[in-house]
């Protein structure tokens, strides 16, 4: 349940934000355009903003079916630094642009399982495109693009969030394993 009108915006803004920020991954109808256009942003929202949003209320629910409170917030500097290396036009991207944040009242084995819920959605959701696109359908250019697109996207923030360094869920994945063995 989104719970305030802040959390409401926030998650509006960071949906903007990635539609800009992944907008032009895929060719555009005039290739000498330098700004995109509103079919690529709605296309990147569709396709970048439910990996992130979902990876982030998958945290948010799992928090609050274990009775703890959570709550999603944008973080300002993520989304700005992703925001200025797509308007000077770098090659690299990386985004950080929210998280859930909660009272640390979760004991081990919770602190894990809120760890990996983010992850595990990207998981659910690159297994099941993945899966999908091998069932031997036919799909038009633009559904078959979705698709590959929204593939990738939730491999590569599952890989990138479960590698166990400070700050990304593998660590906090780890460090509830860590303390519930140790």
């Amino acid at each position: 349940m989104i719970t305030t009108p802040y959390e409401i915006f926030s998650i509006l803004v960071v949906i903007a934000a990635i539609a800009y920020i992944f907008s032009g991954f895929v060719p555009r109808k005039d290739p000498y355009s330098f700004k995109p256009g509103w079919d690529e942003i709605k296309f990147a929202a569709m396709v970048a903003a439910p990996a992130v949003i979902v990876h982030e209320m998958f945290h948010k629910f799992t928090a609050m079916g274990f009775g703890i409170p959570a709550f999603f917030q944008a973080w300002w500097p993520g989304l700005g630094l992703g925001v200025f290396l797509k308007v000077v036009g770098s090659s690299f991207l990386i985004i950080a642009p929210g998280f859930v944040t909660m009272p640390a009242i979760a004991t081990p084995v919770q602190s894990t399982l809120i760890a990996f819920a983010g992850p595990f959605a990207n998981l659910i959701i690159w297994l099941g495109t993945t899966w999908y696109l091998k069932s031997k359908k036919t799909f038009r250019r633009k559904t078959f693009l979705f698709l590959m697109l929204t593939k990738k996207i939730n491999m590569y923030l599952f890989i990138f969030n479960m590698l166990p360094i400070p700050g990304f869920d593998g660590f906090h994945v780890v460090s509830g394993l860590w303390k519930l063995f140790f």
